[in-house]
């Protein structure tokens, strides 16, 4: 071999070498991609596309031969929705992103004005989750959830499964007499003060999946007894009195929920215990633990007093608006966030508190927002509702009341449940007379199903506030939402078939 060809090769070997460090990169460039979220970006876009692509469908057309159109916009804004569905039950990218994706989509595919698919994002809903955060802070910053959570554990025992049960309880109650998302916020420094006794390691436990969940579905269980536990409530029966003409008393809408929130209330423990069994049956010398730290607490303190004075008014005047004539123009939102201003004032929170709150989750119920105005003023979600009940058209009456729950329970779970209610039980409500159906059981049957969404993290407020926790994934909350809804819907068909008429309330009318 001459010498030219051993520097010729000499110079080969060091190109490859030189190569080498690159290739090596880009393999591990290659191995690092996840290719299950990959797979999900694109199904979420790919499916976006296929709806947005697509050419018209068919008119919907109800009883009284009204015809609805299923637009460009509705078609492509039932795109958004499997898009945004499929990101956060697979959380691609973070749940507050994929919210601001779904304004960014209407902007850009010309679904909605800019202006208004962003406005969403501020409303104010929104806004009363906000509040509602910072109650939980206020009591958490001033050791109130602390007291709380001590006094309770005292009650209930060393049990893992009693502490279930107990948070249970308590959250349920508590929602007899205010908002399910102000519940969630102040109870979940509670349970998160609870579970810290339990574990100190970071990683998600079977007990903290439990105790998370569970307060985010008996949140919504408590809320369905009365009319302060959510404003769905007072909607429905406002669509009841313009259509049926008959009021539905406070009491009277009490009287048929309250059984069914109790019974799903343990139904939910009983699953709670099934699915999430807590690795120990007991947390040894949890009492003693317990006692010893109430101790330290001390008496209660004139920053502690200070705010459960400004939290019992809030609650109070919001209350109030119900029965209070002059107090019903008063928006909710801006009720709580006047507590939030005083908890500022008072210095009972810091400029360091504000920075804490959790904005994922925020902007994750900004985007809810967003597209379920988006499904509504698009038409597309009126579309959805006339289709289906034109299925329930010919059912029996048992059959139609059951076709319509499940519909509200899928609306509940991808809108807003008041917009929901909204969309489906005006119609429902007109078509019930020609089948011979009682218009109190569409009503009780939809507002039952309304207050418990159990499969996505946007179908309720508790639900996100429960994630903060970081217990369990979308996907996780997803799969227990599964046999939660199917219990819900044995458990009301059983209400509707037989309890609720041995009640009184009337099922079906004369022809």
């Amino acid at each position: 071999m001459t010498e030219h060809d051993k520097d010729k090769k000499r110079g080969g070997e060091k190109n490859r070498s030189a190569d080498s460090p690159h290739q090596d990169h880009f393999k591990n460039i290659l191995g690092k991609i996840d290719k299950k979220r990959v797979f999900f970006i694109v199904l979420g876009l790919a499916l976006f596309l296929l709806m947005y692509l697509l050419p018209p469908f068919s008119d919907a057309v109800d009883p009284a031969g009204e015809h609805f159109s299923l637009t460009r916009e509705g078609k492509a804004a039932l795109g958004l929705f499997l898009l945004a569905a499929v990101w956060w039950v697979f959380e691609v990218i973070p749940i507050g992103v994929t919210s601001i994706a779904i304004g960014v989509v209407q902007a850009l595919f010309l679904i909605r004005p800019t202006r208004v698919a962003f406005t969403d994002f501020l409303d104010p809903s929104v806004w009363f989750i906000v509040g509602s955060v910072v109650i939980g802070m206020a009591f958490a910053r001033t050791g109130l959830t602390k007291r709380m959570a001590y006094r309770m554990l005292l009650m209930v025992g060393e049990k893992t499964s009693m502490i279930y049960l107990g948070a249970f309880v308590m959250t349920a109650m508590l929602t007899l007499i205010m908002a399910h998302t102000a519940v969630a916020a102040a109870v979940f420094p509670l349970l998160m003060a609870i579970y810290s006794l339990y574990s100190e390691d970071t990683k998600p436990t079977k007990f903290g999946k439990g105790l998370f969940i569970g307060m985010a579905f008996v949140a919504g269980a408590g809320s369905i007894i009365t009319l302060l536990g959510a404003a769905r409530g007072a909607v429905a029966i406002g669509f009841f009195k313009d259509i049926v003409g008959r009021e539905i008393a406070f009491f009277e809408l009490s009287t048929y929920m309250l059984p069914v929130g109790v019974v799903m209330t343990f139904i939910l423990w009983a699953l709670m215990m099934i699915m999430f069994k807590p690795e120990q049956k007991t947390i040894p010398g949890l009492r003693n633990r317990v006692e010893s730290l109430n101790k330290t607490l001390g008496s209660i303190s004139r920053t502690e007093i200070l705010t459960l004075i400004i939290v019992f008014s809030t609650i109070a005047v919001m209350s109030l608006r119900s029965f209070v004539p002059a107090f019903s123009g008063l928006n909710k939102s801006a009720v709580i966030l006047a507590a939030t201003i005083l908890f500022f004032i008072f210095k009972i929170l810091t400029i360091e508190d504000l920075e804490e709150i959790p904005w994922n989750i925020v902007l994750l119920f900004g985007g809810a927002m967003s597209i379920g105005f988006c499904l509504w003023q698009t038409g597309a979600a009126s579309w959805l509702a006339i289709i289906w009940l034109g299925i329930l058209q010919n059912a029996t009456w048992f059959i139609f009341v059951m076709g319509i729950a499940l519909f509200v329970l899928l609306m509940t779970n991808l809108i807003m449940n008041v917009a929901a209610i909204a969309i489906s039980l005006p119609v429902a409500l007109v078509i019930a007379p020609y089948l011979g159906v009682a218009p109190e059981v569409v009503l009780f049957a939809s507002l039952t199903v309304a207050g418990m969404p159990f499969l996505l993290l946007v179908g309720a407020a508790p639900n996100a506030i429960a994630y903060e926790s970081k217990q369990f994934t979308s996907g996780q909350f997803f799969v227990a939402g599964i046999p939660a809804s199917i219990a819900l819907m044995v458990v009301l068909g059983v209400f509707v078939w037989l309890i609720w008429p041995m009640m009184g309330m009337p099922v079906t009318v004369a022809g």
